[in-house]
């Protein structure tokens, strides 16, 4: 047997020694999870730390601007309702790191020379998710606060439970921050060979409509401008899209 055929089969030895278990894959998986709460709990504990700041003056600002009453109406709701805030803001500050575990868990599945774009990666995943939550926070909140405070007949005082309000602010942030990683899911499919960029090209028009349809229901008002003002980010994260799946196509 030659040197060479020696240092082969020591590789393909090496290669399989390294190869995942499915036990290993879920030991692997917990881990990465264990992780992930960590950090959402590091990011809560700093969020407590500044909770009062965080929660009346971020938070119930939409509220106050648009003029609407807030009540608590439950015995500990004011306790229960910080608590969520700290979790909920610990999971936002800590996004980049869940990001982060997610890679780590598939890197064992990537090429050498895509190792290497990981940073890259969850750094744009991380900018698409917070641009998605201050787009919510400064565009969509106002609209749909205004809108719920001023609906209806001017004898019926609207007030609403701090907790629904609460709850419609942390559903419609989170939902714009996942609906901004569009360009991430185009990466993502396009690696996989699901998705191409002709065939979104191709099903631009219907995208088009799907995108209006999308932008009026989750636009809180009926007029048109409120409908425009959430379809044009979307047309953007498109067309984004677009070009990542070109770009991906271009390296695969």
């Amino acid at each position: 047997m030659t040197e060479d055929n020696v240092v082969s089969n020591q590789n393909e030895d090496e290669g399989q020694e390294h190869e995942m278990t499915f036990m290993e894959h879920l030991e692997e998986l917990r881990w990465r999870i264990i992780y992930i709460v960590i950090g959402v709990l590091v990011g809560a504990i700093c969020c407590f730390i500044f909770i009062d700041f965080l929660v009346e003056e971020v938070l119930l600002l939409p509220a106050i601007n648009s003029g609407a009453q807030l009540q608590n109406l439950k015995p500990f709701g004011q306790v229960f309702l910080y608590f969520q805030v700290a979790i909920v803001g610990g999971l936002i500050i800590s996004i980049p790191n869940v990001f982060l575990q997610i890679w780590k868990f598939v890197a064992p599945a990537l090429e050498t020379h895509e190792k290497k774009y990981v940073l890259a990666i969850v750094s744009f995943s991380s900018l698409c998710f917070l641009t998605g939550i201050v787009f919510a926070y400064f565009i969509m909140l106002p609209l749909t606060m205004d809108f719920a405070a001023h609906f209806g007949s001017e004898t019926i005082k609207n007030e609403f439970s701090i907790d629904e309000y609460m709850a419609i602010i942390f559903s419609v942030m989170l939902a714009a921050g996942l609906i901004f990683e569009l360009p991430m899911i185009s990466f993502f499919l396009t690696k996989l060979g699901i998705l191409t960029p002709d065939f979104m090209r191709k099903y631009r028009k219907h995208a088009i409509v799907a995108i209006m349809f999308f932008a009026a229901l989750l636009s809180p008002g009926t007029d048109p401008v409120s409908q425009v003002v959430l379809a044009v980010p979307l047309f953007f994260l498109y067309e984004i899209s677009i070009l990542i799946s070109k770009i991906t196509q271009k390296k695969s």
